[in-house]
C-alpha cells in the first residue's frame, strides 16, 4: 500500500480547479457505444482505473477502442456481434462496469466467465442477477456474486419489475438487457435514481417511456452511433465544494460540471445546512452543465432520511464530514447500500473521522454526527483508506481542517476515480 502525508490544517484554499470527465458518464458511454453498430466518438473521458477496466472488457468482446487526443474513438460491430473472448473478463474495482454489464451481456450466444479484484468479489450481485435471470439470464452454476460463468443465451423476455431497492445500477443492468429482450419491459423505482443511462440511449437512437416511478422499455431495439461530450464529475467536484464550504477564507470555481438533478443531492443538503452555493448553469443538450462556487460557510445540522439518500450516495462520506462541523445534531438514515459500496463505508467513515477526533456513531443504516468539533490528533497518526478512493479522498480533505500530522495509508484508490487528485489539492 502507498502512504501520502495529509497536508494538515489549512485556511485560503483558492483557485479554479478543472475536474476531471464524470465517471458513471464516461463508462455508459463507452458501453453504449459499444453495443452500436458502427463508430462513436466520446469526448472528455475520464482517464481513470475504473474506466480503463470497461475499455478492457469490451475490447475483449471484440470492440475497437482507440484514444486520438481528447477523442476516444468507438469501432463496433455491435452488441449482436460480439465475439468470444479468449480470456475471463476481468472487472477489477468497477462494480459499475460488472453489474451494467450483466445486462448488455445476457442475451450472448456463447459462455461468458466474469472475475473481479478481492473486493469487487465481496459485493452482493443478487439484485441485479435475479431480475436479469426472470428475463432469461442463466449461469452456469448457482451464483450471487464473483466470480460468475454465463451460460450461453439467445433469449430474453420482458418483465415488469419493482426494484426492492432504489438503484441506479439495476435498474441501468434491467434496461440495457430489455433493449434485447422479445417483450416490453417495465421497471418500477420506488425513489427516483440518476437517469444516466436513459439520458445517454436517447442519444444512441433508443425510444424509453416513463410515467411517474414506471420507466417502460420497447422490445428490441438497436443502437445507432453518437457522439457524447462527458461533463466534469460531480462526485469528483464534491471534495473541492466541501474542502471550499469549510474551510475558513476559501473561494474555489469549479467550471461545468455535471448537475444532473439525480445526482446533486449534496448541493441540496448542504444549503438546507444552510450554505449558498451559487450555481451558473450553461445552456447544453443531454446533461445540464453549470459553473460552481465553493466559499466558507457556516452550517447547522439537519435530518437525512431515505428520500435524500440516493441523490447523495456516493458523497455521503463527505456529507458527514460536512455534519462533524455543523451547529448540533446530524442524523442520516436509510442509507444500509452504504454498507455494500468498495467497503463498508459506514463503518469505514465512523472509524477513520473518529480517529481525528470527530463525535460520530455508526448506526445500521447511516450516522449520528455531533458537531462542531475541532478535528486534531495529538500525535502522529495514520488513517486508512480501506481501499476505497471516496473514503482516501474525504480523508484528505478532512485533514484540511485537522490541527496535527496525519498519513493516509492505501493512497493509491484514490486512482480509480481520480488520478489527478492530489496534484489538484497541492494546487489549491
Amino acid at each position: 500500500m502507498t502512504q501520502q502525508q495529509l497536508p494538515g490544517k489549512r485556511t485560503h484554499l483558492t483557485g479554479t480547479v478543472h475536474v476531471p470527465g464524470d465517471k458513471s458518464i464516461s463508462h455508459r458511454a463507452l458501453m453504449l457505444g459499444s453495443m452500436a453498430q458502427g463508430t462513436s466518438h466520446v469526448e472528455h473521458i475520464l482517464e481513470a482505473e475504473d474506466v480503463q477496466t470497461t475499455m478492457r472488457v469490451y475490447r475483449q468482446l471484440g470492440v475497437t477502442i482507440e484514444t486520438q487526443g481528447a477523442t476516444t474513438v468507438i469501432q463496433s460491430p455491435g452488441f449482436a456481434r460480439f465475439s468470444a473472448p479468449s480470456q475471463t473478463l476481468d472487472f477489477g474495482n468497477s462494480g459499475t462496469t460488472l453489474r451494467l454489464s450483466l445486462g448488455v451481456l445476457a442475451k450472448q450466444p456463447f459462455e461468458l466467465d466474469m472475475s473481479g479484484d478481492a473486493s469487487l468479489q465481496q459485493r452482493p450481485m443478487g439484485r441485479v442477477l435475479n431480475p436479469l435471470k426472470q428475463m432469461g439470464l442463466r449461469t452456469v452454476t448457482p451464483a450471487t456474486g464473483l466470480p460468475i460463468q454465463l451460460a450461453p443465451n439467445r433469449t430474453l423476455n420482458g418483465i415488469q419489475y419493482t426494484l426492492p431497492v432504489a438503484s441506479a445500477q439495476v435498474k441501468s443492468a434491467l434496461i440495457l438487457a430489455g433493449l434485447q429482450a422479445s417483450q416490453t419491459t417495465r421497471i418500477t423505482e420506488p425513489i427516483a435514481t440518476r437517469d444516466h443511462t436513459e439520458r445517454m440511449l436517447s442519444a444512441f437512437g433508443v425510444t424509453l417511456a416513463r410515467d411517474g416511478k414506471t420507466l417502460t422499455v420497447p422490445a428490441e431495439q438497436k443502437l445507432t452511433p453518437a457522439t457524447v461530450t462527458v461533463p466534469s464529475d460531480f462526485s469528483s467536484a464534491a471534495f473541492w465544494l466541501t474542502a471550499g464550504v469549510l474551510v475558513p477564507e476559501s473561494r474555489i470555481k469549479l467550471p461545468a460540471v455535471g448537475m444532473n438533478p439525480t445526482r446533486t443531492g449534496l448541493i441540496q443538503l448542504l444549503t438546507r445546512m444552510g450554505a449558498q452555493i451559487p450555481v451558473q448553469m450553461q445552456s447544453t443538450t443531454g446533461e445540464p452543465i453549470g459553473d460552481v462556487l465553493a466559499q466558507t460557510q457556516q452550517l447547522h445540522c439537519i435530518k437525512v432520511t431515505e428520500v435524500d439518500i440516493p441523490a447523495v450516495i456516493d458523497e455521503m462520506p463527505l456529507l458527514v464530514l460536512a455534519a462533524t462541523q455543523a451547529k448540533g445534531v446530524t442524523e442520516i438514515t436509510g442509507a444500509e447500500e452504504l454498507r455494500v459500496k468498495e467497503t463498508d463505508r459506514i463503518d469505514a467513515v465512523t472509524t477513520e473521522l473518529n480517529r481525528l477526533g470527530a463525535q460520530i456513531t455508526a448506526l445500521p443504516d447511516g450516522f449520528r454526527i455531533v458537531g462542531p468539533t475541532a478535528l486534531h490528533v495529538t500525535e502522529p497518526t495514520t488513517v486508512h483508506s480501506h481501499g476505497d478512493h471516496r473514503i482516501g479522498m474525504m480523508l484528505a480533505i478532512a485533514s484540511l481542517l485537522t490541527e496535527g500530522t496525519i498519513t493516509l495509508e492505501g493512497a493509491e484508490a484514490v486512482a480509480i476515480s481520480y488520478p489527478t487528485f492530489f496534484n489538484d489539492l497541492a494546487q489549491l
